[in-house]
């Protein structure tokens, strides 16, 4: 079976939350993290709001908020982290997206239908993180 151009392909997503105190709850949207099997492509996009995250947590460490969603990024690419090139970009989404009780974690994971993942990704992070 051969895929047409522009043919809608199913995906999965999770939102990147920043959770400055994960006693209280209160999240801030930093990031998206999509995933399309059928046309081989995994990719984070980021985008931080300080002002935001600081109203919730004046303490928090800006900078190791940073170094992790970088780590989400750098992980899609297999460029680095302890995902690493030794998984698939399946294996290294579900490593991503597994339920952690950290200061930076995913929402739940979320499908669609799309025929341009990297626009579908860029509409995501505006309408969820923007």
């Amino acid at each position: 079976m051969t895929r047409q151009p522009f043919e809608r392909q199913p995906f999965e997503y999770a939102v990147i939350r920043v959770v400055p105190r994960v006693d209280r709850g209160e999240f801030v949207n930093a990031g998206v993290v999509l995933y399309c099997q059928n046309l081989d492509y995994l990719c984070a996009l980021t985008s931080g709001d300080d002002a935001r995250l600081l109203a919730l947590d004046p303490g928090l460490d800006l900078a190791g908020v940073r170094a992790a969603l970088l780590a989400f990024t750098e992980t899609c690419t297999g460029d680095s982290g302890p995902a690493g090139d030794e998984m698939s970009r399946g294996q290294r989404f579900r490593w991503l997206t597994a339920p952690r009780s950290t200061v930076v974690q995913t929402g739940p994971v979320h499908t669609g239908l799309t025929a341009d993942a990297g626009a579908e990704l860029q509409r995501l992070l505006a309408v969820l993180v923007g």
